[in-house]
């Protein structure tokens, strides 16, 4: 699957980014999956040091969505691996974006879906069934509120009100 470059998207968009419609998320992102990048509309989930939610809605058709779950940029848990990668691959998410951290690295690597997160961390998340579905999430950079859509390379994360031609 093909996603459009971030440096090209902001290059064509400066007067979106100039009006806040199109956001670039702070710099730090990391790809962990197998596909370098993505591009679809945002489903959020905020949820802290527990992933029960992120399992249920992966497990749901992606449709070519974009998972970004605001794990509070915790450094104490992972929230995503490898079966987790395996998982959203197979239900056909285009992407899984990760205010916080993943583990199994090699794992996720060999997933057909990406994931970008802001590292590592070997210890698995809680299972609380906490969390909040369908709901602005504030990220370093900028909001992503649910229908957003993300757009994620090497280069960079950004978040538009719209789809980008």
């Amino acid at each position: 699957m093909t996603h459009p470059a971030t440096t090209d998207l902001c290059d064509a968009n400066e007067d979106r980014i100039a009006a806040g419609s199109l956001r670039v998320l702070a710099p730090g992102w990391r790809s962990f999956g197998g596909r370098t990048g993505f591009a679809g509309p945002a489903v959020t989930l905020k949820a802290f040091e527990d992933n029960t939610l992120v399992r249920a809605i992966l497990g749901e058709p992606g449709e070519g969505r974009v998972l970004v779950v605001d794990g509070g940029g915790s450094q104490r848990c992972a929230m995503v691996g490898g079966n987790l990668g395996v998982l959203a691959a197979r239900n056909g998410w285009a992407g899984v974006l990760v205010n916080g951290l993943v583990r199994d690295t090699r794992e996720l690597a060999a997933c057909d879906v990406a994931v970008f997160a802001l590292g590592t961390h070997p210890q698995k998340s809680v299972k609380l069934n906490g969390g909040q579905r369908d709901i602005a999430v504030q990220f370093p950079g900028g909001v992503v509120r649910p229908g957003d859509w993300v757009y994620g390379d090497e280069d960079g994360v950004l978040v538009s009100d719209v789809k980008l031609g």
